[in-house]
């Protein structure tokens, strides 16, 4: 129920104001039964908007820090990640990708949508950064069409750093589903999985019209160093006189 309020009364009035979304494709959605929407990701409105637009509820995993604060503010957040849809997940640990698996596994099993982003966290510059094979796993392992999202515009409202949105115009493009049932049977080999996590990167790609670097974002986070300087290295590695 807090969904469809928020949806409607307490927060989406405001956000159509300030990003005056629109919604391209929306024809490429199903009206009912399981899909992954595999979208890009700019800003932490994201997660916002593309509920927005669509008629249909979303779920998403989000961090287990969002569900263990303390205080008035901890019990506030939990409050409002869990009514919008959010699945906590532990992020550390051995176990911490079956468990993303198993917590997005049965909500597509309800026959809901599954909203992931493929590039792990947010884009550090407004470049589409190489997927992670967790989505794919996914795909294969329970047979859901993959409809890749284009946010555009959600990094310019909410530009990284920022708290105060700014007036900006959303667009959120979906795309036409991907079928990989060629693959039945095929989750858990590495290779299939990073050849289905390429194609729904190269679609979200032209979907986008983002420069794509093949680099994970969350290795570049942490590296500090440009991408180019990332690759020069990779480069100059993996070289015969290196």
């Amino acid at each position: 129920m807090w969904f469809w309020i928020f949806k409607y009364i307490l927060m989406g009035p405001f956000l159509r104001l300030i990003g005056r979304p629109k919604v391209y494709g929306l024809e490429n959605l199903p009206k009912t039964g399981p899909a992954i929407l595999a979208s890009n990701h700019l800003a932490v409105v994201d997660s916002f908007y593309l509920p927005l637009v669509i008629p249909r509820r979303i779920y998403f995993l989000a961090k287990a820090e969002y569900f263990t604060g303390t205080g008035f503010k901890g019990a506030f957040q939990r409050w409002f990640f869990g009514s919008t849809g959010q699945i906590p997940i532990d992020r550390s640990g051995a176990d911490a990708a079956a468990g993303a698996l198993n917590a997005a596994k049965s909500k597509l099993d309800e026959g809901e949508l599954m909203g992931m982003y493929p590039e792990g966290t947010r884009s550090p510059d407004g470049r589409l950064y190489k997927g992670k094979t967790g989505l794919a796993r996914l795909a294969l392992e329970t047979g859901v069409p993959v409809i890749p999202v284009a946010m555009k515009g959600t990094e310019d409202l909410n530009p990284p750093g920022t708290v105060i949105p700014r007036l900006a115009r959303i667009e959120v493009h979906i795309g036409k589903p991907l079928d990989f049932s060629r693959f039945e049977g095929m989750g858990g080999n590495r290779f299939i999985e990073r050849a289905v996590t390429d194609e729904i990167m190269y679609d979200l790609m032209q979907l986008s019209g983002q420069q794509y670097v093949d680099l994970y974002a969350a290795d570049l986070k942490n590296s500090g160093s440009t991408p180019e300087d990332v690759l020069r290295q990779s480069s100059a590695d993996s070289s015969p006189a290196a």
